[in-house]
This record gives structure tokens, sequence and C-alpha cells, in this order.
């Protein structure tokens, strides 16, 4: 398990880190036991689906910066505002869905953008968790 251990230690100021951290744990933990038989296979077919989740994210980070400036969504609030003015469900998915500040490209590497990067690492990690789910066992 590759949770920090803020999942099992906690730390002040800290607790929707340290909660998200414990559901990961407690994720792979409770996969392993049910599902012990079938060992590495669960774990990698749950990093290959958590790699296309934010794979889907990239690209939508990615289709936001290709618009034309005109064309981009209007900005919305800023992060502290949606939490204390909206229920939590829609906070998160207003902040899931992006908005004009996303459509900024504030740095590149070799001509791609931070989403583009990202969304390579999540395509070779979810290509290696696909091969490590399928390859034969001995």
């Amino acid at each position: 398990n590759t949770a920090s251990a803020e999942g099992s230690f906690g730390e002040i100021l800290a607790s929707p880190y340290a909660t998200a951290k414990a559901g990961v744990i407690n994720l792979t933990r409770n996969a392993a036991i049910e599902y012990g038989r079938v060992g590495i296979r669960v774990y990698a077919a749950l990093v290959a689906l958590w790699c296309l989740v934010g794979g889907g994210f990239s690209l939508r980070h990615l289709w936001l910066q290709s618009l034309p400036p005109g064309q981009a969504p209007a900005c919305g609030p800023d992060l502290a505002y949606m939490f204390d003015a909206f229920p939590l469900k829609d906070a998160l998915l207003l902040l899931l869905r992006g908005d004009g500040n996303c459509a900024e490209v504030d740095w590149a590497f070799l001509g791609i953008a931070i989403p583009g990067w990202t969304l390579l690492a999540f395509v070779i990690i979810a290509a290696l968790a696909a091969w490590s789910a399928l390859r034969p066992r001995t």
C-alpha cells in the first residue's frame, strides 16, 4: 500500500487529507482480504481503474486548454467560497467540472502542458497495471 502515514496516524489540521488516505488504505486492505486468491490482479485492476479516472480528468483539462479564448467557460468562484457557500457534493462537482481557470496554460515542457504529461503518466501506469494483471502467473 502506497498511501501516506497520515492515513494511519493523522496530523493536526489535516483531517480531509488523512481521511482520504485512510480510505485508500482500507480500500486496498479489504480488496486484498476479499480477493486474496487473485492477489496482485486486484491491485493492478484498481490501479488501472484509477488511471482511467485520472486520464479522464487530464483529457477534460486538455480540452479546456484547447478551446479558443472566447469559448472557454467563465471562471467560477474561488475554492474557499465554493466550500463555504455550497454543499460539499455541489462544490466537488463544480471543482471537478473545471472552469475558465483551467483553460490557462501556466507551464509547459517540450511544448506539452501539465495535463498532457499527467495523461502520459496515467497511460503508462495503466499499461503497466494491465500487463501486471493479465500476465500469466507461474
